[in-house]
């Protein structure tokens, strides 16, 4: 295994460090950037093994984030988000065997087609070079950026949140194992050896050209910093306020298993549902045995006041609730009269992440998936599904809810860029 990491002091020299750093990523990217195939999936797969080999060392470094930010009294939500166990450290090994065996995107050509001079032109991707992620409590992320990042031909920098920081070194380690027995350069995957909260904002400047994109993963507060104050190109993944919308055809007990995963499966993930939409028209039947469901299964609804009067338990939703990202067993609920107003809703307070729809009518699924502006939409199916793995994809950086360059999980193919390739005979252009 690697050498366990450095702590910086706080009176280190920070900027000298980080620059550095982007130094010797730069350096990694050229290797990686033309890097076949088969070599970065050496190193894939000995990353597999390695995460597999030393998953107790994982899980005791894990340990130690966890029993920190539970005396500092995380929420349980938090605690879920950070903590990992033997079944997500399988799935972390999973996900990067799956990225190895995914067709690698750099070098395919997309397109191609013969002018009428008889020039060729093809588009080809090509890695994007460093991509910087700042990511929050949820360890994994290392892991997925560290392989998506490598099967992209991409060097990526790591800066995980001071509350995981035992557990995203001990996930490195594994990283860097699978690069040194690929030949590979170890600084094609690097992490920020400081908790210094100092070194996100000199990664938002983009080191003198050292950076070339910038990931968020976290909540709403880091992304709209980075938003703010980044000088590079951002990948954009706002908050999850994601809806279910249950429409009048819903079938009650498919309308029940969807919302319960979509909300309490894990409440703390960004594909977590956040409000319950019931068509005014089916509410007779379906609303209150969705509210019992849920205050049942332990999650707090607030809702309007039809809502309320199924059920005395249900506290009275504010404004401010239809906004919000609890990233907990938290949810809204609201009585909408049909598909378009549950359409009109989720515009106005939906974040464009993923937003789901329940019916057994053709014609309202249709209109809710053709309407809704959203990253990922779904019929039939919990929001839950928004996540790059059960894509097909192995792992995702994000969801990314912006509409330029990429769009929903973020995979190996949208760390790509592209160029043109242009074959001649020695065409001049009059």
């Amino acid at each position: 295994m690697s050498a366990p990491l450095k702590a910086i002091d706080g009176n280190a020299d920070l900027p000298a460090l980080m620059a550095d750093l982007a130094a010797q990523a730069r350096a990694a990217a050229r290797v990686l950037g033309l890097a076949p195939p088969e070599r970065k999936n050496r190193a894939l797969d000995a990353m597999e093994h390695a995460i597999r080999a030393q998953a107790s060392m994982i899980l005791a470094a894990n340990a130690e984030d966890v029993a920190e930010v539970r005396g500092n009294g995380a929420t349980s939500a938090f605690i879920d988000r950070l903590t990992l166990t033997q079944a997500r450290i399988e799935a972390m090994a999973d996900g990067i065997r799956t990225v190895r065996d995914i067709p690698d995107p750099v070098g395919r050509v997309t397109e191609s087609w013969q002018r009428p001079n008889g020039m060729t032109i093809e588009r080809v991707r090509v890695p994007l070079g460093v991509v910087a992620v700042i990511f929050e409590s949820r360890p994994n992320v290392a892991a997925d950026a560290g392989v998506l990042c490598l099967k992209s031909g991409n060097a990526v920098i790591l800066r995980g949140g001071s509350d995981s920081f035992r557990s995203c070194r001990a996930i490195h380690a594994c990283l860097v194992e699978g690069l040194r027995k690929a030949g590979l350069p170890e600084a094609a995957v690097t992490l920020v050896p400081t908790r210094d909260r100092a070194a996100v904002g000199l990664l938002l400047t983009g080191l003198n050209g050292g950076v070339d994109v910038i990931v968020p993963r976290g909540g709403k507060s880091l992304v709209a910093r980075v938003e703010a104050e980044a000088r590079v190109p951002v990948f954009a993944h706002l908050e999850g306020v994601n809806h279910v919308y249950v429409d009048r055809a819903a079938n009650l007990q498919m309308a029940k298993s969807i919302v319960l995963n979509a909300k309490m499966r894990r409440p703390g993930v960004c594909g977590a549902a956040e409000t319950l939409l019931v068509d005014r028209a089916g509410a007779a039947d379906n609303l209150k045995p969705l509210v019992t469901m849920l205050i049942e299964a332990g999650c707090e609804v607030r809702g309007d006041d039809a809502v309320q009067r199924v059920d005395t338990r249900v506290k009275p939703a504010t404004e401010e609730d239809w906004d919000t990202e609890y990233e907990d067993a938290i949810i809204t609920a609201k009585v909408v009269d049909g598909v378009d107003a549950a359409i009109a809703h989720i515009h106005d307070h939906g974040s464009h992440h993923t937003d789901a729809i329940v019916t057994e009518d053709d014609n309202a699924a249709r209109k809710f998936l053709n309407e809704v502006d959203s990253a990922i939409v779904l019929h039939n199916a919990s929001t839950q599904f928004a996540d790059g793995g059960e894509f097909g994809f192995g792992a995702e950086i994000g969801i990314a809810t912006g509409k330029f360059h990429a769009r929903g999980p973020v995979g190996a193919e949208q760390l790509t860029s592209f160029k043109y390739r242009v074959h001649g005979t020695g065409q001049t252009r009059p």
